[in-house]
């Protein structure tokens, strides 16, 4: 159960750092109220997820969830360029996360 609350804190991560940029300084009430939202129950989850996972691969993962995530969003939702230099570390960020949860045992 904890590498599904694991995953579910880092898609609320994604979901934080993408409201970022709507809040436009946290001046826009529901944007912010999103974006407060995913904050708190990314951080629930990634406790929740500690109870059997190691903090430095929980984190590591998270953040990298997070960053691939965000950046596949910033692609899709904000139109940033999709170089073919910024999909391929996209694709090996993603390899990454996978490798360190199969290569971590849980407690």
């Amino acid at each position: 159960m904890s590498w599904a609350y694991l995953l579910l804190a880092g898609l609320f991560e994604i979901g934080f750092a993408s409201t970022l940029k709507l809040t436009e300084g946290f001046t826009k009430l529901w944007p912010t109220l999103i974006f407060a939202a995913c904050i708190l129950l990314g951080f629930l989850f990634l406790e929740k997820s500690l109870k059997e996972i190691p903090l430095g691969t929980a984190y590591a993962i998270w953040t990298g969830i997070g960053v691939a995530g965000t950046a596949i969003v910033g692609i899709l939702v904000y139109k940033e360029p999709a170089t073919a230099l910024r999909l391929f570390f996209i694709v090996t960020l993603i390899g990454s996360i996978i490798g360190l949860k199969y290569a971590t045992p849980t407690q």
